[in-house]
């Protein structure tokens, strides 16, 4: 599954060029020090690897996704993450890039991360996903969500969901790899200005496990749908 996004602002971005001058802004550019000490190093490595991508172009991108139904709004991620697994997930219209997920200033969740999570978002324009499994720890007690079992999968429509890990059995229909996600056109949607991504008119996962921090859809039907806590979560 797939996936939204939630991107950095450019005042949490040190040395920022300026668009027109060239000149750097904020702490790193006046030379002054921050009241606090701050922890750049994994936030500076997670931003190199989608590319240091301006903050304006992922808002642009962003715009662009809610605009056209694969993103409802965009919204702080709580940084609890989410495990998806299910039989099988068919989808037509299939997009995937990197991006950054923020959460709330000073949150709980945040660790050493800055309060970020490096994702890639996967869109899915139109898909079915049989036997669906979802869970959340929340502190020893797991939350359950199962739905789309039998000869009813669950259907879903303009499916975008933020993973740092997704494992499975793929098989892809017209593949395009390295595109830029600005110049997509399988699902519908585009994603930011020079970030490295992929593309098909098809995708076929077998045995999908998705590590997620945040999912939108246009349309998501469970039936079936049973909620539950319990002391474990989905089977992996």
């Amino acid at each position: 599954m797939a996936s939204s996004s939630d991107f950095p602002s450019a005042d949490n971005t040190p040395g920022n060029p300026d668009p027109e001058t060239g000149s750097g802004t904020g702490a790193a550019a006046s030379g002054t020090t921050p009241a606090e000490p701050r922890r750049h190093g994994r936030v500076r490595a997670r931003r190199a690897a989608v590319m240091a991508v301006p903050a304006a172009a992922v808002t642009a991108g962003l715009a662009i996704l809610t605009a056209q139904g694969a993103l409802g709004v965009q919204f702080a991620i709580s940084g609890m993450p989410f495990v998806v697994t299910a039989d099988r997930l068919d989808g037509t219209g299939f997009e995937q890039y990197g991006g950054l997920d923020n959460m709330i200033e000073n949150s709980p969740n945040a660790g050493d991360t800055g309060g970020q999570e490096l994702v890639v978002t996967s869109v899915v324009k139109n898909g079915t996903i049989t036997n669906m499994c979802q869970s959340v720890d929340l502190g020893g007690i797991q939350l359950v969500l199962t739905a789309g079992g039998g000869s009813k999968p669950v259907s879903v429509s303009n499916l975008a969901i933020d993973s740092d890990d997704i494992k499975g059995d793929a098989s892809f229909n017209n593949i395009e790899i390295g595109r830029d996600a600005s110049t997509f056109d399988k699902a519908g949607v585009q994603g930011p200005r020079g970030v490295y991504g992929q593309q098909a008119d098809g995708v076929v996962i077998n045995h999908l496990y998705q590590h997620n921090y945040a999912a939108t859809a246009a349309v998501f039907k469970l039936p079936g749908l049973h909620m539950r806590f319990g002391g474990d979560g989905c089977p992996q």
